[in-house]
């Protein structure tokens, strides 16, 4: 192979080599044999039990679970489809396990989008590192948040991929951004994508004006019209979950409530109040350079040299405070609860700084933007006038909730602008004065504010946090004056060495500056202490007591005599209320039976407001039309126990009365008086399916289930005249289709969740199918639209690896 082609592919498979020993280093239980254990995915094992058992059973979709919240579409949660071809492409990128393949593919993208940005190889690297080991993305790995993971890895890709469109390499940039658009779409969170859209959205108009300015309209325009096709085919190849998803979108969490009472917190998707229940504090802001400025997580360690450790000594003795101090409530932050602080890393932020200094207008101006934006955003309820705007006139703003995850923007532009600021001093092409002058007085600012904080940390707080007024009520002021002191001595410390990884690595640029020290001398120098500091505080929220074995990871959860007792109920379908845990927070009842409650970001709409307005107070009639054929209680010594509820209805009754109600807010009252057993509540808009019908009762008359599956329910009715029939099944128009004798019939909603129909005199077979057209249309959407973009991207890069392999091989 020729010598030059081998210079030019040595940095880059140097770079890989260490990406993935730094991965398996960190991770190094994957090599013993063990898994990581995260909530999320352990949630995600209860919440997917049904479809995944389906799936084995029939190598079919279900596409609809009623495991959760009564009932709701699968896709929301696990469907697999084969007509996305870019799958293949994704399967391969994730060859190592989880979570090493993750940290590799995020080290990865910003290395390769930083060498689109015109970075030195080792200076990449550097970048790589920073990005990937900011503690977000070690904290929502531990959490088990692995679509997001995945979808933070493709961002910068992504973005580059725009850039360098824009800057005349036009077909390989689409190229890079529509491949790592399609991968992002793939992993399904559309946050992280709606996000990365803000950055995308954020630059062009920086671009825009500068193409005003300079009147370059022509690769401007071209460059804009070709990223929106690629673009449109990254979107067609995701079509199926993307169409399905959307459609449902309306109906859950996330659209509009047809209820009109607490407007003022409303919006055309979440509410206010949920939306921004997790907003970052405006002085928290500050763990981005100092990670313990608010505690750190909610519940943390602290040393035997803590003001907690002697109180809890002088307590109950040395051995008692030992295990005390391991668990203490050390956030005194703004959100209700954090797994850690969102931490850039000291030396990141100094030299982001840096670059507002020095960096070109050009990249800056967005750069700077966003990360503002980002910031400002993640401040939420604590900043409500620009909050609200955003939530009210933004699009698509309020379909997403935890506001604080906004600062991935500037997890994004924060390291970039750092290394671009590095690249400018390694090019030595800056006037030296000018730039000795921007890097000193950066120094001053960001060395100054961690400075500041070490010496003097408590000047302007008073450490209290939420939790403490719990303990003083109770007598705790002692612990509460410790716990203060320690809080305080965190923020110290950290402070402390915030500065001096900023001292350490201002020497080591300045040495450079004076040169005083070799250029690859300082890449390798500014790549430890990069790593050093990032890892150091990354292992406080992810490190090998995560870690468990294959054994322990497939029994995500313990089957308690509750249980058992229940499964001995041959009955195929009714559902279970658990009570021993936080129902509808909870993923391990729809492990084992059909529960009232679950663990979902976009529930229905509809039951959402039910479980507020009716089964939070305990309405019996609401859980008994539910089938609650089961509830799960604490005993007295605080064991689950079975309780049979002989109230429940069943799978299906006949009523002989029914109530038209104007509206929803008359419907969802209407529960609150009413016998399910002999009357059902119709909304007016279904009143022509009821409209001068007269049902009567008799004894002879009966409906029961016959055949179940999550996505096809099988009836037999007796009917000695016509009969209104409820189900105690989830109504969604937009996929169930409902069949008597093999034709098609209509059914319509009543008791504000339930499915309801008119059956015919006679004996009749009911079904009730699960076919969704979106799903079906999406599928064939996305094989075509998946096909066309691997013929864009073979052609495109078979083109650039010729040309390169002929420009080096000469």
């Amino acid at each position: 192979m020729n010598k030059q082609l081998i210079n030019k592919i040595l940095p880059h498979l140097i770079a890989i080599l260490i990406f993935i020993a730094i991965s398996f280093i960190y991770f190094s239980p994957l090599l013993e044999g063990k898994v990581i254990r995260q909530h999320d995915k352990t949630t995600f094992l209860g919440m997917s039990k049904e479809i995944v058992d389906y799936r084995k059973a029939t190598g079919e979709e279900a596409l609809w679970t009623n495991s959760m919240f009564g009932g709701m579409p699968a896709y929301l949660i696990s469907v697999q489809s084969k007509s996305n071809l870019i799958k293949h492409i994704d399967n391969f990128l994730k060859t190592f396990e989880r979570p090493a393949s993750q940290v590799f593919l995020c080290l990865l993208g910003f290395y390769f989008s930083l060498l689109i940005f015109g970075v030195n190889p080792w200076l990449s690297l550097a970048g790589a590192i920073a990005f990937t080991f900011s503690s977000y993305f070690f904290i929502i790995i531990s959490a088990g948040h692995n679509t997001k993971v995945f979808a933070i890895a493709y961002m910068s890709p992504i973005i580059a991929g725009i850039y360098q469109a824009y800057r005349g390499k036009l077909l390989l940039g689409s190229a890079v951004a529509s491949l790592f658009l399609a991968l992002q779409l793939l992993s399904n969170h559309l946050q992280i994508t709606y996000y990365t859209l803000i950055i995308v959205l954020i630059f062009g108009l920086v671009e825009f004006v500068y193409v005003v300015k300079e009147r370059k309209w022509v690769n401007f325009l071209k460059a804009t019209g070709i990223l929106i096709i690629v673009a449109m085919l990254a979107l067609a190849s995701n079509s199926s979950k993307i169409i399905p998803t959307l459609e449902y979108g309306k109906y859950s969490i996330r659209g509009k409530s047809e209820l009109t009472h607490n407007e003022s917190n409303k919006t055309s998707g979440l509410d206010k109040d949920y939306a921004t229940a997790w907003s970052y504090g405006i002085d928290e802001t500050l763990t981005l350079l100092i990670p313990n400025f608010n505690g750190g997580a909610s519940a943390g360690p602290v040393g035997e040299n803590s003001a907690s450790f002697e109180f809890f000594k002088k307590l109950q003795g040395e051995k008692y405070a030992s295990q005390v101090i391991k668990q203490l409530p050390l956030y005194w932050g703004d959100q209700p609860g954090t797994s850690g602080p969102v931490y850039f890393g000291a030396i990141i932020m100094f030299f982001f700084v840096f670059g507002i200094f020095i960096v070109d207008p050009k990249i800056k101006w967005w750069l700077i933007f966003a990360t503002v934006l980002s910031v400002m955003l993640s401040w939420g309820h604590n900043f409500p006038f620009f909050t609200n705007l955003f939530l009210d006139y933004f699009p698509g703003y309020n379909k997403f909730r935890v506001v604080a995850m906004t600062l991935v923007i500037a997890q994004f532009t924060v390291p970039l602008m750092a290394i671009i600021a590095l690249k400018k001093v390694f090019e030595n092409g800056e006037d030296q004065i000018k730039l000795e002058k921007a890097f000193k007085n950066s120094f001053y600012i960001v060395g100054g504010i961690a400075l500041f904080f070490a010496l003097l940390p408590g000047l302007f707080f008073d450490f209290a946090a939420n939790s403490d007024q719990g303990y003083i009520a109770q007598g705790g002021q002692a612990l509460v004056d410790a716990l203060r002191e320690d809080r305080k001595m965190l923020l110290r410390k950290d402070a402390f060495r915030s500065f001096m990884f900023i001292l350490l690595s201002a020497i080591v640029v300045y040495a450079f500056l004076k040169n005083k020290l070799k250029k690859n001398y300082a890449f390798a120098a500014l790549i430890v202490l990069i790593l050093v500091d990032m890892w150091a505080i990354d292992r406080r929220y992810l490190n090998n007591d995560n870690f468990v074995t294959k054994r322990e990871a497939k029994e995500p959860f313990k089957m308690s005599q509750a249980n058992q007792r229940i499964l001995q109920d041959r009955d195929p379908n009714f559902r279970v209320l658990n009570l021993t845990v936080d129902p509808f927070n909870d993923a391990s009842t729809s492990y084992f039976h059909k529960s009232i409650g679950g663990y979902h970001g976009a529930k229905m709409r509809r039951y959402q407001e039910l479980i507020e307005h009716q089964i939070s107070k305990n309405n019996m009639d609401v859980l008994n039309m539910l089938n609650t054929k089961y509830f799960i209680v604490p005993d007295n010594n605080r064991q689950p126990v079975a309780q049979y509820n002989q109230e429940a209805l069943g799978n299906a009754w006949f009523v002989e009365d029914y109530r038209i109600v104007p509206d929803a807010d008359a419907e969802i009252q209407a529960l609150s008086e009413f016998d399910p057993s002999r009357e059902a509540v119709v909304d007016q808009r279904f009143e022509e399916f009821v409209q001068g019908k007269n049902f009567i009762t008799d004894t002879a008359s009966f409906i029961e289930l016959k055949e179940y599956k999550p996505n096809h329910l099988t009836y037999f009715a007796n009917c000695a005249n016509e009969k209104l029939a409820v189900f105690s099944e989830i109504y969604y128009s937009k996929g169930w289709n409902v069949y008597i004798d093999g034709n098609v019939a209509d059914h319509f909603r009543v008791n504000y969740v339930l499915r309801s129909m008119v059956v015919p005199e006679g004996n009749h077979t009911i079904e009730f199918k699960f076919e969704p057209d979106s799903y079906k249309m999406g599928n064939k959407v996305s094989l075509a639209g998946s096909i066309i973009l691997l013929v864009f991207l073979v052609l495109v890069f078979g083109r650039e690896l010729v040309i390169f392999y002929n420009k080096n091989s000469k």
